[in-house]
């Protein structure tokens, strides 16, 4: 009796064990989140407060979607409805790396339904899709030197990498990179790299690498070059016109005989006091009674 008590002791033992070791876990993937996509309208986001509001529009800048439809809830008036989308844009387009990268701007108008604001989005990008899908992640600064050297391995000509950590001393880290890059590879003597930081340079949660960025001298030189020679055409201008104004003068004294002109008023000041002198003398001189009287 004992011993099969025992067999049956331990043969509950093993089954509860066996049941420990078949318990499994399972999950399900839906396409669409039912947290910010409305079940009854395809293409439809819904957002309850601000931070949800935020995470829609992320949701549409990762997807580069130019146009999209929100559903906002639990919203009491037009003002509030107004302010939560214009700080939610700012939010996204000036303090999130991926808004700041790759958003030009965000519009948006709302109009209220029945127990809920429909809102029309408008998404405007300065980034194309292509770059988009072409940022990788980097879980710190250090992975920058080998993300660097294949994106040159590959003749990319711009590198975007999210960074999950940056840290006090990311941008040294950034630059040591490069320089240890270029060195390596004898581009010391070529322009250099172009490195732009998202949202910010303190923290960035995104830093772009321009690998082959325009000559900065290109341009300038031309637009230098053409105001040279438009400045000289104009100061040749003025030139002409002030050697014709000259010449106009000496040509007016030909004809004109200005100078015969200015001489002879000098001159005929004297003359012309002395007629004028006469003629006053004329009517009150009495030489002619006088004369009269001779006469008689």
């Amino acid at each position: 009796m004992l011993r099969k008590l025992l067999v049956t002791a331990l043969a509950l033992c093993l089954l509860t064990g066996c049941s420990a070791l078949l318990e499994r876990t399972y999950s399900t993937a839906e396409p669409h989140s039912s947290k910010f996509w409305e079940s009854e309208a395809a293409g439809t986001l819904r957002a309850e407060n601000h931070q949800d509001v935020v995470n829609d529009l992320l949701l549409l800048v990762g997807r580069h979607q130019e146009t999209a439809a929100l559903r906002l809830y639990e919203f009491e008036s037009d003002l509030e409805v107004a302010d939560t989308l214009e700080r939610a844009a700012a939010e996204v387009q000036q303090e999130t790396p991926m808004g700041a990268y790759a958003v030009e701007y965000i519009t948006t108008s709302s109009h209220a339904q029945r127990g809920y604001y429909e809102v029309a989005v408008r998404i405007g990008y300065r980034r194309t899709l292509e770059q988009l899908q072409a940022v990788v992640n980097a879980t710190s600064p250090e992975a920058l030197y080998s993300l660097l050297a294949g994106a040159l391995d590959e003749e990319r000509t711009e590198l975007a990498v999210r960074m999950g950590y940056w840290g006090p001393d990311g941008g040294t880290r950034v630059e040591e990179a490069m320089a240890q890059l270029r060195e390596e590879r004898e581009l010391t003597e070529t322009i250099p790299w172009v490195v732009n930081y998202y949202p910010a340079r303190e923290n960035p949660g995104l830093v772009e690498f321009l690998l082959d960025p325009p000559e900065p001298e290109e341009l300038p030189p031309e637009e230098g070059g053409e105001a040279p020679e438009g400045e000289g055409e104009e100061g040749a201008a003025p030139s002409e016109e002030g050697g014709e104004e000259p010449s106009g003068e000496g040509e007016s004294p030909e004809p004109g005989g200005a100078p015969e002109e200015e001489a002879p008023p000098s001159g005929e000041t004297e003359p012309a006091g002395g007629p004028e002198k006469p003629e006053e003398d004329a009517p009150a001189a009495p030489s002619e009674p006088e004369e009269g009287g001779e006469a008689p």
